[in-house]
């Protein structure tokens, strides 16, 4: 996965150096995920009533998410894994955050399926516990919601904390990545 820093955008929704920004709507079990892209990137993925969504101008233009491949790649790999039958994204993605941002973004890249950590947990191998707060910042504006899996990370005491696409989807991101033997032992 790409993971460069984006360019600036203009007015017209272009980056700079002719690059186009576009977004389509696909339709999931989530409701409709607004997935961003730029040039040959995804940059964004924002669930309905997203807490922090962008403005519709640096969206880009809307398209049908048939007519571009990467969107359609995109939409593929969300409905396989939105279905259980995919683990991992394998697409380009792009985010544009500060330095501390782009850090923790990174280490939500490392958490891998069916795992969790928590915000402390993130702010201690940043170096210092009392980041936690601004960890929590960091991962709430992740650009890239279920691709950079943002909803990994709990609370301290295990509770479900903020989430920027709302803690029901939260709740359901984290079940589709439990272990097959948490799911069973659920049943009886």
């Amino acid at each position: 996965m790409g993971t460069d820093r984006a360019t600036d955008t203009g007015a017209d929704g272009c980056a700079r150096g002719g690059t186009e920004i576009r977004h389509a709507v696909v339709e999931t079990s989530l409701g409709g995920l607004t997935v961003v892209a730029s040039g040959g990137a995804i940059t964004g993925l924002y669930f309905p009533h997203h807490w922090y969504m962008p403005s519709g101008a640096s969206l880009g233009r809307r398209v049908d998410v048939q007519e571009d491949t990467l969107l359609t790649a995109a939409a593929a790999q969300l409905g396989e894994y939105l279905d259980g039958e995919r683990t991992a994204f394998d697409l380009p993605t792009r985010t544009d955050g500060d330095a501390f941002q782009e850090r923790v973004w990174a280490m939500l890249r490392e958490i891998p399926f069916g795992e969790t950590t928590t915000y402390g947990e993130l702010a201690e191998r940043l170096g210092n516990k009392a980041l936690a707060q601004s960890v929590g910042q960091a991962v709430g504006h992740n650009p890239i919601s279920i691709i950079v899996a943002c909803h990994r990370v709990i609370g301290s005491n295990g509770k479900l904390t903020g989430f920027a696409g709302g803690l029901e989807r939260k709740q359901r991101l984290l079940e589709i990545e439990e272990p097959r033997t948490v799911k069973e032992a659920r049943l009886f």
